[in-house]
Order: structure tokens, then C-alpha cells, then sequence
């Protein structure tokens, strides 16, 4: 398998568990998820232009600008990824957890993981 289609199927995996996490109101998993789809699917474009092994980063907007795609995201492209961007970070530690949970509804979550997967679709 290359390494595109390995991200790509990483993606693909991801979706699946934050339509469940959803599904269980399981909101700050089910946002770190749509992060992880957005970041693999930016490494994959990565991959596939670069043809090199994505950077060990997490950060979206550094992830966009190595895939040669952050000029070219529009307005609403480029608030989904700042609005994913905290859930990251805030999901791995608990100090966090709280305060970015209290920002998190069922009806928050439904549209990033919608506008998360058309990102990733393309």
C-alpha cells in the first residue's frame, strides 16, 4: 500500500468512530476524531505532493501550508480548521478537558463532523 492510500484509509477509519462516538454523545472524543480526520487527510496530501513522510506535527494550519493547500482553502475550509484545532490538544490533556467539553453541543458536533468529511473528501 503507499503511503497516500495509507492516510487515506487512516481517514477513513476515523470517520467511522466519530460517527459512533456521536452517536454515544461522546462529544470531546467524537472532536478530537474529526481533528485526526483532517490532520490525516492534509498528511495525505502531503504524502502525495511532497512524496515524503508527513511531519510528526498535529497543528492544521502548519499541516495545510506543507501540503501547498492553505492558499488555497476558502473562508469556511480554513474556520474548520481553526475550530478543530483545540480539540487536539484539549482532548489529550485533562487540565483542558472541561473547558473545551463545555463549549461542545450534539448540534456543534453534527456540523464539524459533516463539514470534517467533506474537508477530507475533497
Amino acid at each position: 500500500m503507499d503511503k497516500v492510500q495509507h492516510w487515506l484509509n487512516l481517514c477513513d477509519e476515523d470517520v467511522l468512530t466519530a460517527r459512533v462516538l456521536l452517536r454515544e454523545k461522546r462529544l470531546l472524543p467524537a472532536g478530537f476524531f474529526c481533528h485526526l480526520i483532517a490532520e490525516k487527510a492534509l498528511k495525505a496530501v502531503i504524502a502525495s505532493v511532497a512524496n515524503e513522510t508527513p511531519p510528526y506535527i498535529h497543528h492544521l494550519k502548519q499541516l495545510s501550508i506543507k501540503a501547498e493547500l492553505y492558499d488555497d482553502l476558502s473562508e469556511s475550509q480554513l474556520e474548520l480548521l481553526k475550530e478543530l484545532q483545540p480539540l487536539n490538544i484539549e482532548a489529550r490533556y485533562s487540565e483542558y478537558k472541561s473547558s473545551i467539553a463545555e463549549t461542545l453541543s450534539i448540534e456543534k458536533l453534527t456540523r464539524l463532523l459533516k463539514e470534517t468529511e467533506v474537508f477530507y473528501v475533497g
